[in-house]
């Protein structure tokens, strides 16, 4: 046995271990009170934001010792009218003439969830099974990448020209979690650092394809692919005057079926195991390196169908910013989900919310698009520290009550 193995055997490299393993469970798997608190204190952040960005807000503070009044009336005014403002671009147009023009902003959030959800599963499959898989991004890029060319390059009957380009978008996505899985189980690399690197290696690529002749759209220099062919696309779910497409029911099927994959089969219960403790579940006879590289693989698929979902049904076009940020937005839908399906399609809705509202934001608030993306950074900020929404909220802390009543 060399130095290094014999080190990191000792008692106290394994207490390192599972406090780290604890760590990384509480987070990923939050108290959903932590995890309702935790939005909450975020809406609240950012209503103290809306408040100093306002240009009332900072009128009324000049002369705050006179009429001090007038301050809180702007505040109030500001923040109230900029969460109207999300709520008319994220659920319900109050000023539409029509009831269908009213519920198209709750479509487009459908629309921009779809791909959370896909790509926010994979990574609940990934937390669950104890590897904290970055590498999203780039699985929807693959994903993409597969999809986009399958449905720009080839000319097929409806039906089977969609089917081929969703398989595309799931070969890409697979072979994109296979390599980090494969590198974990042989190797030891820490999925973290191979994730990462391969996000960058799928964004070159495809910023490399975009620059070939064959990937270009016919008369055009600029980086973008020919159309995606119509057989080929997520048809409409509500008909062509809203962008909601089918694309958003496969992302719910896919929910159900990574429900019963993680709560009924056999492979579930054995990712679960693993990633409460892979030494237990290697003396339950489990083998725990296989298990790595399946994971990764089940959550390379759902990221790259991540991708699929969006060149073939919101985009129709692959461009270097197919993914937006999809996959680092993920991260944040599988925590606030707590790795669980049916949280996870709740949050992705609500961050397709957000982002849906940000134009309405900026127009009739008038305030910057950057206070979305700032509540979503301290959502992410509160759920990654449990003790501190627990220390605002006065919660008492779990353990030192399991502690007390044992």
């Amino acid at each position: 046995m060399s130095a290094a193995e014999a080190k990191t055997e000792t008692p106290e490299n394994k207490d390192r271990s599972d406090e780290a393993r604890s760590f990384f469970r509480a987070v990923v798997e939050s108290n959903g009170l932590v995890v309702f608190l935790a939005v909450v204190a975020a809406l609240v952040v950012g209503a103290v934001l809306v408040v100093f960005a306002d240009k009332s807000v900072q009128d009324a503070a000049g002369y705050f010792f006179s009429r001090p009044t007038d301050l809180l009336s702007a505040a109030w005014t500001a923040v109230s009218d900029a969460y109207v403002a999300m709520f008319q671009g994220a659920i319900y147009n109050l000023h539409a003439d029509s009831f269908s023009g009213a519920i198209k902003p709750l479509t487009n959030s459908l629309t921009f969830s779809a791909p959370l959800i896909f790509a926010g599963l994979g990574l609940g499959v990934g937390f669950r099974a104890g590897l904290f898989n970055i590498g999203a991004q780039g699985q929807v890029i693959l994903g993409a990448i597969l999809a986009g060319f399958v449905g720009f390059q080839f000319h097929l009957p409806l039906g089977i020209h969609l089917a081929l380009a969703v398989i595309g978008a799931v070969l890409g996505g697979a072979l994109w979690g296979f390599i980090p899985g494969l590198l974990k189980a042989t190797t030891g690399a820490h999925e973290v650092i191979v994730t990462i690197m391969l996000n960058y290696v799928g964004l070159y690529l495809l910023a490399w394809l975009l620059s070939l002749e064959s990937f270009q759209a016919p008369g055009s220099d600029n980086p973008k692919s020919p159309p995606i062919d119509g057989n080929a696309q997520w048809p409409k779910l509500l008909g062509d005057d809203y962008g909601l497409h089918w694309g958003f029911i496969a992302a719910l099927l896919a929910a159900w079926g990574v429900w019963w994959l993680m709560e009924r089969s056999t492979w579930g219960f054995t990712f679960r195991a693993v990633g409460a403790n892979p030494s237990a579940a290697t003396n339950a006879g489990m083998n725990v390196k296989m298990t790595y590289v399946l994971v990764m693989v089940i959550a390379g698929t759902l990221a790259g169908l991540a991708g699929g979902t969006q060149v073939l049904g919101t985009e129709k076009a692959l461009t270097t910013g197919i993914a937006g940020s999809i996959g680092f937005d993920a991260i944040t839908v599988a925590l606030l989900g707590r790795s669980r399906p049916a949280g996870i399609v709740a949050a992705g809705i609500l961050f397709g919310g957000l982002r849906a509202s940000g134009p309405t934001l900026q127009v009739q608030a008038n305030l910057p698009i950057d206070i979305v993306l700032v509540i979503q950074s301290v959502i992410v900020l509160f759920i990654a520290a449990p003790p501190l929404v627990r220390f605002l909220f006065r919660m008492p802390n779990p353990r030192l009550v399991k502690e007390v009543t044992a």
